[in-house]
């Protein structure tokens, strides 16, 4: 085949396809000559690859269907009816569904660092072999309190939440695996129960809740949440149900997702109240109390907002319409 002659014959097709693709509103005729210079510049590909195939011209005429394709299908678009569809739906919605792993979670592991707490408060001699006495003294003195007002707000409230959002994503990320997330988890109760048993066997039992709890309520319910949906996506594989493991762990992946993107929000907040309520000058119980109600807003907005959107059919997966669209453009 005669390329340059292929190029002279067809190329004024091609300019106008691409014209048609890029213009932002579309007549009736128009839409109809768009679908149709699609179809016949895709032929005209096919035979370009087989017969002649000139890399530049492919290259090019790849670009050109790639923008026709997307007119004619038309695309999904971030916009703030998305933003908000997220926060009132797919992000509740998912939260409540996967309630009873994250729920459970959270009992188990407060449970678990209050009877380690208790434990070590009553065996002073444990706490004194895994800390030394030196060690605890700026602890206790020093480094617990200083912590919270060592740098300034903004940057503590940006350091705190880029911290916690690391935690848990790693808590989703590895959550496949399972171990991973009871490892993180082990490891975060036994630190909060040292030094929580430090505190009070040193009688600064009123500084340690004072400081950790108004902050410390909302940030460990998220990071909570992360592993609860980590260990929800390590047991879709183990026990797939109706679906294949590969359905059942794309599902719960995809929701994993949708979960990681809300609860930096959540550790947003959480980073906020940290860095300018918990160091504050506000009295303890009105400092508690910001926390209290932080935490109740987001169980009101999980059991309340959340329970309405899981009913109306919102799980955290994509939408149905959603993934139809992908599957007809890849065809």
């Amino acid at each position: 085949m005669d390329i340059d002659a292929f190029v002279g014959a067809h190329a004024p097709r091609w300019f106008r396809l691409d014209h048609l693709a890029r213009r932002r509103r579309l007549s009736g005729a128009e839409a109809d000559e768009l679908v149709d210079g699609y179809q016949e510049a895709a032929t005209h590909l096919s035979v370009v690859r087989s017969s002649a195939p000139d890399a530049a011209l492919v290259a090019y005429l790849s670009s050109v269907l790639a923008r026709a394709r997307t007119r004619t299908t038309g695309t999904r678009t971030t916009s703030w009816r998305d933003v908000a569809t997220f926060l009132v739906a797919t992000f509740p919605g998912a939260l409540y569904r996967l309630r009873r792993w994250w729920v459970g979670t959270l009992v188990v592991n407060v449970v678990a660092a209050a009877v380690m707490t208790a434990w070590l408060v009553q065996h002073p001699g444990a706490t004194s072999s895994l800390v030394s006495p030196a060690q605890a003294d700026q602890l206790v003195n020093n480094d617990f309190e200083g912590y919270y007002s060592e740098f300034a707000a903004s940057h503590f409230a940006a350091q705190v939440w880029t911290n916690n959002a690391w935690v848990a994503a790693l808590c989703i990320a590895l959550g496949v695996f399972g171990l991973p997330v009871v490892f993180l988890l082990l490891q975060n109760v036994v630190n909060v129960a040292i030094v929580g048993a430090l505190m009070i066997q040193h009688d600064r039992a009123g500084l340690f809740f004072g400081l950790i709890l108004p902050h410390g309520m909302l940030e460990l319910t998220a990071v909570f949440v992360a592993a609860g949906v980590g260990l929800r996506l390590f047991w879709s594989w183990v026990a797939p149900g109706p679906r294949t493991r590969g359905q059942s762990l794309a599902r719960e992946g995809r929701t994993a997702v949708a979960v990681a993107l809300g609860l930096v929000l959540v550790l947003l907040v959480s980073g906020v109240i940290e860095a300018f309520v918990t160091p504050s000058g506000l009295p303890t119980w009105a400092r508690i109390g910001i926390g209290v109600t932080a935490e109740a807003l987001f169980f009101g907005y999980v059991f309340v907002l959340g329970r309405r959107a899981f009913l109306a059919g919102h799980t955290g997966d994509v939408a149905a319409s959603a993934r139809e669209d992908e599957v007809a453009v890849a065809g």
